[in-house]
């Protein structure tokens, strides 16, 4: 959903197709949508498609949270049809699936969102969850970034955002609700650069800027713009 001319920016598809984009546990005819109402509050209301392919709430349930970390979390279930198919326990059943009520309110307005699938990584490598890379369209909710120790720790995938009083999010079965990527779990060793090294990288600067000036390109919508780096990244034989 970027403009047309981000499809030119190989750096920027780069950032979007870092990992995996992970979707909910939706079937096609399923959806839902949570909200916070603000005082601890969350609305859970979960959808199916009619066969005219309209969507139906079947469901909601009220969350609330005990106030100042004392008590119980409510549930609160209704129906939205008439004698409906399932009951309130399948129901709960249901909203545990897509969402994880424990994990709402820290901190206030936080979501968390199942992902329908879970990742294990080789030894030394962590997973980082983190929220669709560049969706930029408003209203984007802030997410909390989470990095996982997935080749020892059985992690279920989540996705946690934060939302104001009156927003929330909405998912369906061809939405993703979050990215993936996986990192080594490495020491870094941070030092200054010697003289050597730095001229061999203001001579390697200048170079690729001499290049990229020189090869020019013209879009449809006279855009200009400057293949070299698409073409040195792909290339088999990179720069060292």
């Amino acid at each position: 959903m970027l403009p047309q001319h981000a499809r030119h920016c190989p750096v920027l598809e780069a950032g979007s197709a870092l990992g995996l984009l992970v979707y909910p546990p939706l079937e096609p005819h399923e959806s839902f949508h949570v909200e916070f109402q603000g005082d601890g509050k969350y609305q859970f209301s979960y959808f199916l498609s009619t066969p005219d392919r309209k969507w139906q709430g079947l469901f909601t349930m009220l969350l609330s949270l005990p106030l100042g970390s004392i008590g119980m979390m409510k549930e609160d279930v209704q129906f939205l049809v008439p004698n409906p198919p399932i009951s309130r326990e399948e129901a709960l059943r249901v909203a545990r699936t897509f969402i994880v009520p424990e994990d709402l309110g820290t901190p206030p307005g936080a979501l968390s969102l199942r992902g329908a699938t879970n990742f294990q990584t080789p030894a030394g490598w962590d997973t980082v969850y983190t929220a669709v890379s560049n969706m930029i369209e408003r209203p984007t909710a802030p997410a909390l970034i989470v990095r996982v120790e997935t080749d020892w720790y059985a992690h279920e995938t989540e996705f946690r955002y934060v939302v104001q009083p009156g927003e929330g999010i909405s998912a369906t079965h061809s939405m993703p609700i979050g990215q993936v990527f996986f990192v080594p779990r490495e020491e870094i060793t941070v030092r200054d650069c010697t003289a050597e090294e730095i001229q061999a990288l203001t001579e390697s600067a200048e170079r690729f800027s001499r290049e990229k000036a020189a090869l020019k390109m013209t879009t449809a919508y006279g855009l200009t713009y400057s293949p070299h780096y698409l073409r040195q990244s792909r290339s088999p034989s990179k720069p060292g």
